[in-house]
């Protein structure tokens, strides 16, 4: 950043207490009473109170006290340059070092932050970072640099003109600096602050400062200045009157004494009236007229200068007022003797020209007449571009330019568009487009350009990517890639809005008239995908039949194919078909890469076959694909919505395998990431219901229901299937506080849902089994048919755990004489299933029944094990009222030990006995038992998951 060194002076008039704040603050950094963090400091004034000048002096002080410093400016004319800021923070202590040291360095935030840095270009094709990725990873490199470069001061002026993306990171990240080695600093006009940057008007600090507002200097100190600047012997009138027309303003006074000094007027009382007219000279038309006096060629200098705005090389602004060397070199002395510009008049130190102060800056682009200042923005942005500074920096000057049907203008609006979308701005991608849009572009690319407006707007403004994609597709043009990609996203946009009927038509209408059977199967494989997702399919059992005679024909050549296999697959876990044949299609549609990430592609179907896996007893595969998935989210900068669904997801694994403080951890880390995407969302509703069903299995039902009271969560439900399904799990909360009448109202309400659609498998959704509980005391023989009718449908699935899920639920409904049996199966099943939290209930309920204090001890030490702190509690209980003594002992290791490895590759080598299968008691050794648990598989799955283990 450049210093206005014309404004820069030896002492500081009237800033002592702002500077013993400075001292305080830098004491607490690197002084003999340091702390391990740092603060905000904030200071507010209006224009020329001194704010720069205060900087400058801290900046100063920093140096002498060996801190490395970071410098920015704000600027009026590049407000709409995104991360201008952010790169003059961040770009000089990273200058000089090699791309090699910089991915060493940064990892897998290169590629994230490397091009909003300017540090890389954005990889081509790739998929853009969404903007809470992409300021997660500034948070991170800054946090890097003030740990290994520390003590840090940061130090941003005129931050009310600093452009939106960097302003709302840096407001964000600024009480991280309570935290870190860091002071950091900022300067502003109050009145001109935006709302993105409120966080500076509202953080106090350690110190418990708010925001430090400059006060214009006393006449006292006004009259100092003045005797600096012409002599000692000025008088007392003369500077009373030079307070007065100045209104204390600090940078006007020097101005003015300046001009006093430089016309040698005597600084006596009879010269005191000529101070106004001098000192309107320096402002507004008197300002303006001062200009023109120095001559046209340094008129148009200077418009150039005013339409450039800061760091401005000398050769562009002589180009843009279109003069030569010569004559620009005299024009920048000209007007550094007038003090309006200031800085390297031949640019060669790297900073270029300055104005003196951004009030003669405002000042002097405001006087350019209104054609000819539009005119300058576009010989400005031709000038850039021929600089090879590229379209981003062009699109700054054609935002002001007027439409004129330029093929140029839209070709590189189009082109900084892409750029800004791909480095993670996508709002000035948004306002770049809307101004192509408005050249216009060609007939025959106005679509395009109408798609890519869509893209843009897709995180910000869902309603009016809807518009601008149907726009896109009224027009008359003829492209099937294009028109593809519009119908894609449109529908994709419709779905995310919770409009999936809307989806579902828009591709409906597109695929008849789609010729090419490639892509015509593309689209189809949308709609599939979407309708999915529909809680209001007026038809889900034709749609399966279809699906399944499609993807039963598919051999998996390509992704599109294998994408259908894989809805196939999910399709036929909420239908509850053989389990055999679910993974069958899970594993035709993993073939050999499945990637999470593919650019023009959703994350729903890979995030389906994971879940496939889930529920047919395969929660160790399925955790491996949602790690993957989830590394490729981070490496691609995708920490808003997809990295909420995958926490939350993997959080959905560890519950179902018995680990619930695991599975607490992960939902509470998908909470705090779906509450930045925003309530009643997809996420969010996925987040909380996932939540709450670990809370309810650590026996914490009270916290479960101020959870949903905190969130709204509750009717109206969405109108996506999402699992769990939220309403079950809200009945299941209703259950658990004892108020079975409204939970069994909510639970007839899934059924009526759920059952026309024909899903019917209670290990996806076991509402039946719910709705057998709530009913059981009004109605025991309509909860024993419920109970019977769901087993019946899990026995036909086939996975041991929601199998043993049914028959304990049975269990409770059915006489006293009838429950030993289904309890004991229950245990058998569950003990050869990975479902830990499933077996500890079964062993529970099996253990109270019989009064077996062995198989309670049992089921103590597998609640333990698996977190579940309620039961465990009434397990104590228990085993205490009956006279028997609470196991003890260290906890189970996580790895898998010895023994049980050999078990499990013993039970491997060996089908089920048919004894099992036929349901009869047969015991579960122990060990091996265990082994299912932390390989996270069924019996049937034994041999995949010791052949994945990394000696294995």
């Amino acid at each position: 950043m450049t210093d206005r060194r014309t404004r820069m002076r030896r002492t500081m008039l009237e800033r002592e207490a702002e500077l013993a704040v400075v001292d305080e603050a830098l004491g607490q950094l690197v002084g003999p009473q340091a702390t391990e963090g740092g603060t905000l400091l904030a200071f507010s004034g209006p224009a020329g109170l001194g704010k720069t000048t205060l900087l400058a002096e801290i900046r100063r002080r920093a140096h002498t006290h060996n801190c490395t410093v970071l410098s920015a400016r704000g600027g009026e004319q590049e407000q709409s340059q995104p991360f201008h800021v952010a790169r003059q923070l961040i770009q000089p202590p990273l200058a000089r070092t090699s791309e090699h040291e910089l991915r060493s360095a940064l990892g897998s935030w290169y590629a994230i932050v490397g091009p909003a840095l300017g540090l890389c270009a954005p990889e081509p094709g790739g998929a853009p970072p969404d903007p809470q990725g992409l300021r997660d990873g500034l948070d991170w490199v800054l946090t890097h640099l003030a740990v290994q470069r520390a003590p840090m001061v940061l130090v941003l002026d005129d931050a009310h003109w600093a452009d939106p993306e960097s302003l709302g990171w840096l407001a964000g990240f600024a009480p991280r600096a309570e935290h870190l080695p860091l002071l950091l600093v900022v300067a502003y006009r109050p009145d001109e602050l935006p709302t993105e940057a409120e966080a500076f008007r509202t953080l106090p600090g350690r110190a418990g400062q708010r925001p430090l507002a400059l006060e214009p200097l006393t006449a006292e100190a006004i009259g100092t200045l003045v005797r600096e600047t012409v002599g000692d012997h000025a008088d007392d009138a003369f500077c009373q009157e030079a307070w007065a027309v100045t209104s204390g303003n600090p940078f006007e006074a020097v101005e003015l004494t300046a001009k006093v000094r430089d016309r040698a007027l005597a600084p006596v009382e009879s010269s005191a009236p000529l101070l106004r007219d001098l000192a309107a000279a320096q402002r507004g038309s008197g300002l303006v007229a001062r200009l023109h006096s120095l001559g046209p060629s340094t008129v148009r200098f200077a418009w150039a200068c005013a339409v450039l705005g800061t760091a401005i090389p000398q050769e562009l602004a002589a180009r843009v007022a279109a003069l030569g060397t010569e004559e620009a070199v005299d024009a920048t002395d000209r007007l550094r003797h007038a003090r309006i510009l200031s800085g390297a008049g031949s640019g060669d130190d790297g900073e270029g020209l300055e104005f003196v102060h951004p009030l003669i800056a405002t000042a002097l682009y405001r006087a350019i007449p209104d054609a000819l200042r539009v005119a300058l923005h576009g010989k400005a942005a031709a000038a850039v571009v021929d600089a090879g500074l590229g379209p981003s920096a062009a699109a700054r000057h054609l935002l002001e330019t007027h439409p004129e049907s330029d093929p140029w203008v839209v070709r590189t609006l189009r082109a900084a568009a892409g750029e800004n979308l791909l480095a993670g701005a996508p709002d000035a991608a948004r306002r770049q487009l809307a101004r192509a849009l408005r050249e216009p572009p060609d007939f025959d690319e106005r679509a395009a350009v109408l798609y890519e407006l869509g893209c843009a707007s897709l995180l910000t403004e869902p309603a009016n990517t809807v518009n601008h994609l149907r726009a896109a597709l009224a027009e008359p043009f003829d492209d099937p890639a294009l028109r593809q990609g519009i119908v894609i996203r449109l529908a994709q946009v419709l779905a995310h809005s919770d409009r999936l009927a809307e989806a579902s038509e828009a591709l409906a209408r597109e695929i008849p008239h789609t010729p090419d059977a490639r892509n015509r199967l593309r689209l189809q494989s949308e709609q599939f995908m979407w309708d999915a997702f529909r809680a209001d399919e007026p038809d889900s059992p034709a749609r399966s039949r279809r699906l399944a005679k499609l993807a039963d024909r598919l051999p998996g050549r390509d992704l599109t194919e294998r994408y259908v296999i894989g809805l196939r697959a999910w399709d036929a876990t909420l239908r509850g078909e053989p389990v055999d044949l679910v993974l069958h299609h899970a594993r035709r549609a993993l073939g050999d890469r499945f990637s999470w990430a593919e650019p023009d592609r959703g994350f729903e179907v890979p995030v389906l076959v994971a879940l496939t896996h889930l529920y047919a007893d395969r929660p160790g595969r399925a955790e491996e694909l949602f790690e993957a998935g989830t590394a490729e989210f981070e490496r691609q900068g995708w920490r808003g919505a997809h990295l909420s669904f995958a926490y939350s997801l993997r959080a959905y694994v560890r519950f179902r395998r018995g680990r619930l403080a695991e599975a607490e951890e992960l939902s509470r880390a998908g909470l705090r990431l779906a509450e930045r995407v925003g309530r009643r969302t997809p996420v969010h509703w996925y987040a909380i219901a996932i939540l709450i069903e670990v809370l309810l299995a650590r026996g914490r039902a009270d916290e479960a229901w101020e959870l949903a009271q905190e969130h709204e969560y509750g009717e109206p439900f969405p109108a996506a299937v999402v699992f769990p399904d939220s309403q079950t799990v809200y009945a299941e909360l209703l259950l658990a506080r004892g108020n079975t009448k409204a939970a069994a109202a909510e639970l007839e309400a899934v059924g009526r849902r759920l059952t026309p659609r024909g899903i019917q498998n209670p290990s996806w959704c076991p509402w039946r089994l719910h709705l057998a509980r709530a009913v059981a005391a009004e109605d025991p023989e309509r909860a024993r048919a419920l109970a019977a009718e769901a087993l019946r449908q899990a026995r036909a699935f086939g996975a041991p755990s929601g199998i043993g899920q049914a028959l304990r639920f049975a269990a409770e409904v059915v006489p006293a004489p009838d429950r030993i049996p289904l309890l004991t199966e229950s245990v058998r099943l569950l003990s050869a299933s990975p479902a830990g939290y499933e077996l500890a209930c079964a062993q529970a309920a099996l253990g109270a029944e019989s009064a077996d204090l062995e198989l309670l001890a049992r089921a103590l030490l597998t609640a333990r094990a698996c977190g579940a702190d309620g039961l465990a509690a009434t397990l104590t209980n228990t085993l205490l009222s009956l006279g028997g003594t609470l196991p003890c002992g260290p906890a189970p290791a996580e790895a898998l030990t010895g023994p049980e490895r050999a078990a499990a590759a013993c039970a491997a080598a060996h089908p089920q006995a048919d004894a099992a299968e036929a349901g009869e008691a047969v015991e579960v050794d122990p060990v091996l038992s265990s082994a299912y648990l932390k390989l996270g598989t069924d019996h049937s799955g034994l041999r995949d998951a010791l052949a994945a283990l990394p000696d294995g």
